[in-house]
């Protein structure tokens, strides 16, 4: 079940005699597209999340915690001004459709009471978030700006009308009286999926999936279609959300299960559904669009390292061939008088080789002496390029090996996470950054905590900032520090100097699924006390050397994980 019409009429069916009446005494939009309200009502704090995310857009109350950024938008400040210290007068959704129209009591400038209608559309990728004046209504702003060049129905533009997005001609099963449409649609179309179509065809506010539910409900043979359709619909008043498996074994939500849904979990709330619903998804989603420049970056450094790499090597190819030159310097230099002046090339005998006769090319207009100078020039140039050509590639191969680990710990990034990465490749001249260098140095966000069996805590590092900051500065030299074995991940700390086989190999689980070894079944992870450390003087963020280790297999599982979290 999508967020659809229906569901959206159980949101506002339930959270309506939660907020109404409340105050709004914070405001934020910790994403794009997001708005956060904080709401106090009946002595409780309420975070109010209403999301214009193309692909999870919906409406909740949520009990994650959010990130705000430094600089809010100019959205928010119109929010902020509108709304901040107003009150809920009351909450409908627009027939069956999927748009909800909060009513705010607030004061003008003046002090006079005034009226505003925060709208929310959820509509994938038309979604929008508007503020309306009650009275007129004039738009003040909205999240996503609508010209007249991109909608020639409506535009959503500061000063401009609302109008209601395009209404379709259904009907409101929720306030519908007659069923004789339905009855009609049954005797027509007696199998179940093309019965769905025409439910959703004919009534307003069902996506394919609640139609093809109230279908199977009809079709029961111990229900009256009457009884049938009316109890379906009540469910929505009185939801019991539930995850379910698909036919296709693909996850998806509902406001309440039915007879062919196979329950994953059941939740108290619809709000408690989507938050651990779309919790991955959304962070994902999130990363995605936020750390769009660091994903760019770390893919082109990468290919052009890897370009580069592999010019050094044919160069490296070629400047181990010094030797050959030398040696024709050398045969040539002791054989002057048999090399004809004019020759293009000469046999000469190679005492390094058991006299064996050597080909040796020449340049004719040159004499012995100057081809084996040109020779002994060429060895010393291949020479000088051999070693610098070395070092080259060590450098190389140290870039590839950042922007890999970089790479993987976008993979896993929250984010919180990416504010770090972006400072760390900000610093290192990787991204330039629009705004004015500050000497104060950049906060760097908390390890992740997680809690063994026994209740020792264990520290995680999810970046370089994160991994430099738990290793050499938060640990105690004598707590234990693991790292999956020659593979790139975090840094984990176990808080003891003493830690039980039960906590190491929690610590382990957690080392190996912050890898790029967490689908792995059997992963080789390192394990040292911090005192064995250490930093190389210049080396990458991120990265360490260590000595006296043991190692520990494991295989990571994401339950395991999500068991340890404190």
């Amino acid at each position: 079940m999508t967020f659809d019409g229906s569901f959206t009429h159980a949101m506002v069916h339930q959270l309506t005699p939660q907020l109404t009446g409340g105050r709004v005494t914070k405001i934020s939009e910790p994403y794009p597209n997001e708005v956060m309200l904080i709401i106090r009502a009946n002595h409780t704090n309420y975070q109010v999340l209403l999301s214009a995310n193309p692909n999870f857009a919906r409406l909740q109350l949520t009990n994650q915690s959010f990130t705000n950024p430094p600089v809010p938008s100019n959205f928010t400040m119109t929010l902020r001004k509108h709304l901040q210290g107003s009150f809920l007068k009351e909450m409908h959704q627009v027939e069956n459709d999927r748009v909800v129209h909060f009513h705010f009591t607030t004061r003008n400038e003046i002090g006079d009471e005034t009226q505003l209608v925060l709208v929310i559309e959820i509509m994938a990728r038309h979604s929008n978030i508007i503020l309306v004046e009650a009275h007129n209504r004039n738009i003040i702003d909205a999240v996503k700006r609508i010209g007249a060049d991109k909608n020639r129905y409506r535009t959503l533009l500061p000063g401009v009308k609302y109008l209601n997005p395009p209404q379709q001609d259904r009907i409101n099963p929720f306030t519908m009286t007659n069923l004789e449409l339905i009855h009609k649609l049954v005797h027509n179309f007696p199998a179940v999926n093309v019965l769905a179509e025409q439910l959703q065809t004919n009534f307003q506010g069902l996506s394919y999936e609640t139609a093809l539910s109230l279908a199977e409900t009809i079709h029961n043979p111990n229900l009256e279609v009457n009884t049938a359709v009316t109890n379906f619909f009540a469910n929505f008043d009185n939801p019991k959300p539930v995850i379910i498996k698909t036919s296709s074994d693909r996850l998806d939500y509902a406001a309440f299960p039915s007879p062919d849904h196979q329950v994953v979990t059941s939740y108290d709330t619809l709000s408690s559904l989507l938050d651990n619903f779309y919790q991955k998804q959304a962070e994902r989603e999130r990363v995605r669009e936020l750390g769009s420049s660091l994903f760019q970056v770390t893919r082109t450094e990468l290919k052009k390292n890897r370009r580069k790499l592999k010019k050094l090597k044919k160069t490296r190819e070629q400047a181990q061939t010094a030797n050959d030159d030398r040696i024709c310097g050398e045969l040539l230099m002791t054989y002057l008088n048999k090399v004809p002046a004019g020759a293009t090339s000469v046999r000469l005998p190679n005492f390094y080789d058991e006299n064996q006769l050597l080909t040796i090319n020449l340049q004719p207009d040159r004499s012995a002496n100057g081809n084996a100078q040109h020779y002994f020039k060429q060895y010393q140039k291949k020479k000088n390029s051999l070693q610098y050509v070395t070092t080259q590639i060590e450098n190389t191969k140290t870039e590839i090996d950042y922007f890999e680990n970089l790479t993987s710990q976008l993979e896993l990034a929250t984010p919180t996470d990416l504010v770090d990465i972006k400072t760390e490749l900000t610093n290192a001249g990787y991204l330039h950054s629009k705004q004015k260098h500050s000497r104060a140095r950049a906060k760097i966000s908390q390890p992740e905590k997680f809690m063994a069996p026994d209740g020792t805590l264990i520290l995680v590092g999810k970046n370089n900032f994160q991994n430099d900051q738990l290793t050499l500065k938060t640990a105690d030299k004598r707590d234990y520090w693991l790292h999956a074995q020659q593979i790139h991940g975090s840094h984990v700390i176990i808080k003891s100097a003493n830690p039980s086989p039960e906590t190491l190999k929690a610590a382990a689980t957690l080392a190996a699924y912050f890898s790029k070894a967490r689908a792995s079944a059997n992963v080789p992870v390192d394990f040292t006390q911090v005192k064995h450390v250490k930093k190389p003087r210049g080396g990458k963020p991120g990265f360490v050397h260590y000595t006296d280790q043991k190692t520990i297999f494991v295989t990571p599982t994401p339950a395991a994980v999500t068991a340890l979290r404190s």
